[in-house]
C-alpha cells in the first residue's frame, strides 16, 4: 500500500484517534473497541478506501497485565488489491468488543473460535457459543497460562 493511500485512510478516520503501525510490511491500525464498528464501516463502505473483504479475525494472548488480549482483523480490498490489519486491544479483566457480524457475516465463526479458545466476548454476536470445547468447560485452551498438558480431569473423556 502506498503512502498516499495510507494518508487518505488516516484522513477518513481522524475522528477515531487511531494509531497506524506496521506488521511485516502491511499497514495496521490500533483501534479502540468502542469505535471498531464505525471504523470498519468506513473501511468497508467508503468507495475511496473499499476494504470489502474480511479475510480473518483472530484472538491473541500477549500474556501481560493490563492490555493482555488483541483481536486482529485482516481486511482486503478487491478494488485496490491491498490489505490492512486492525488490532483491537482488550484488557485482561474483561476482554470484550462488539461483533463484526453486522458488517461481515463471515466473522461469525472467527469470533466463536476466539471466544472458545481465548474467552474473548463479542457483544451483539448472533450465536456466541463454543465450537471446539463443551459449553460447560470453564477454561480457554489457547491462553498462555493454560497448562501444556491440559488440566487433569477437567473434561470427561469417552471410555475405550
Amino acid at each position: 500500500m502506498n503512502q498516499e493511500r495510507i494518508d487518505l485512510i488516516k484522513l477518513k478516520l481522524t475522528d477515531f484517534n487511531i494509531v497506524f503501525t506496521d506488521i511485516t510490511g502491511t499497514p495496521a491500525i490500533n483501534a479502540n473497541p468502542k469505535y471498531i464498528i464505525n471504523i470498519c464501516k468506513i473501511l468497508k463502505t467508503d468507495p475511496d478506501i473499499s476494504f470489502e473483504m474480511l479475510l480473518d479475525e483472530m484472538g491473541v494472548d500477549n500474556f501481560k497485565k493490563g492490555i493482555r488480549f488483541e483481536v486482529v482483523c485482516s481486511l482486503y480490498s478487491l478494488k485496490f488489491k491491498d490489505r490492512i490489519f486492525i488490532k483491537v486491544l482488550l484488557d485482561d479483566k474483561n476482554p470484550e468488543m462488539p461483533s463484526l457480524t453486522i458488517l461481515w457475516k463471515g466473522a461469525d465463526w472467527y469470533e466463536r473460535e476466539a471466544y472458545d479458545m481465548f474467552g474473548i466476548k463479542f457483544t451483539g454476536h448472533p450465536d456466541l457459543r463454543r465450537i471446539y470445547m463443551p459449553e460447560d468447560y470453564e477454561h480457554f485452551p489457547m491462553r498462555k497460562d493454560f497448562p501444556l498438558l491440559g488440566i487433569p480431569d477437567s473434561i470427561q473423556l469417552p471410555n475405550k
